[in-house]
């Protein structure tokens, strides 16, 4: 039996993805921040929350669908942003693009990714939306803005909450730095994982050599073994609500800001003009001991209109955790890390695999709990462990 055949679960595929990485990438695709508590709190939040299933309900024809800015998808599932992929699986934004149009789902491309944007929309029909780390410089946004513009990007994500580099003791220790820089414990580690150095290291550097900042700013960048221009977060700790209230005034298409935890923020990002948010931690790689995104989502839910989408990123890996924050309000649940375990595992083929996993497991879920489409799916249907109340009635 294959690696990929083995893996039945997104755990099963983070448990095969830590084999085969090197420690370096391995440490840079799966850890936290610091002492890894937010980290830690967003995977454990998930089991904090149990179901209440109801019986008897006729669930023979289920639907998972839902609409979203102008567009059907086929389940409450997207693929997050994930810079650097291109350490995972040679030309991983690709795949990840590709995939997750194969899937009906949206597909947001990392400002730090490798792979030029209008490359990833011309192979997706112009679906993909775009994830901005943006300096606090209304210049240089524009300019940024004006390749969006041209690329057709329908959907602008705002990350918010990167404003300055975090903590990141755990790859210092691993010597791997952004830019990368080669270092002989690095050598080593490729060495001793032959089947990551072949398919992905070899294949890279022979396809086309170095990968390059393609997304961060309003051209293609240089190769990530060097500081692009202005620094890598230069003037990031000058973005402020002023910028994203210029940015709406020139920017036509959706506009969502990613990394809201608080509910102020949430109520002031709709007042700006936004079309939706996303509630994130950044994974755990920013600020450590944050409350989880889960913790967080209700209050934010709570704080805008009911018409107002609000998404939810952050420790999801199975389809009951997709469900619960469904049903605490979540238009949208974005994962991150399960698609690039099951690309180091399975390349094109895991990445659709672990879609499929996600599909199947919410569709069963949604049968056990009475569920015939997401309008079902409530917070009647959930509370806290140990307790009989619901967690929080969402209009």
């Amino acid at each position: 039996m294959s690696r990929l055949d083995r893996c039945l679960s997104v755990r099963d595929f983070e448990r095969e993805a830590r084999r085969i990485l090197p420690r370096c990438v391995e440490g840079y695709v799966c850890g936290g921040t610091e002492d890894g508590a937010s980290l830690d709190e967003s995977l454990r939040a998930m089991r904090d929350i149990g179901f209440r299933p109801r019986g008897l309900r006729v669930v023979d024809e289920r639907s998972s669908a839902l609409h979203l800015f102008g567009e059907n998808y086929a389940m409450p599932v997207g693929f997050a942003p994930t810079g650097f992929s291109a350490i995972v699986m040679h030309e991983c934004d690709l795949a990840l693009a590709r995939a997750a149009q194969e899937a009906d789902i949206p597909f947001i491309i990392s400002g730090a990714s490798c792979v030029p944007l209008e490359r990833l929309q011309e192979a997706t029909g112009n679906r993909c939306w775009y994830q901005a780390y943006l300096p606090g410089n209304t210049e240089r946004i524009g300019k940024l803005l004006a390749r969006l513009r041209k690329a057709a990007i329908p959907v602008l994500v705002i990350t918010i909450d990167t404003c300055v580099g975090a903590n990141r003791e755990n790859l210092q220790r691993l010597a791997f730095t952004v830019p990368f820089k080669m270092s002989a414990s690095v050598v080593l580690d490729g060495m001793l994982h032959p089947r990551w150095s072949l398919n992905v290291f070899m294949r890279t550097l022979l396809g086309g050599g170095v990968p390059r900042f393609a997304n961060l700013y309003e051209e293609i960048g240089p190769p990530i073994t060097q500081d692009p221009p202005n620094g890598f977060r230069g003037e990031r700790d000058k973005l402020s609500w002023e910028h994203i209230q210029w940015i709406r005034q020139q920017w036509p298409g959706k506009l969502v800001l990613k990394g809201i935890m608080d509910p102020d923020d949430a109520r002031r990002a709709h007042a700006v003009g936004a079309d939706g948010v996303i509630v994130s931690n950044h994974g755990g790689r920013q600020l450590d001991g944050c409350i989880s995104p889960l913790q967080a989502l209700p209050d934010v839910v709570a704080a805008v209109p009911p018409s107002f989408p609000v998404m939810v990123d952050g420790g999801f890996r199975r389809g009951s955790d997709v469900l619960k924050a469904v049903a605490l309000g979540a238009r949208m649940v974005f994962t991150g890390r399960p698609q690039l375990y099951g690309a180091a595992v399975g390349g094109m083929e895991g990445i659709r695999k672990v879609a499929r996993i996600f599909h199947s497991e919410i569709s069963t879920n949604m049968a056990l709990l009475g569920c015939r489409d997401l309008a079902d799916v409530t917070p009647e249907l959930v509370a806290p462990i140990g307790l009989q109340a619901p967690l929080r009635r969402v209009a």
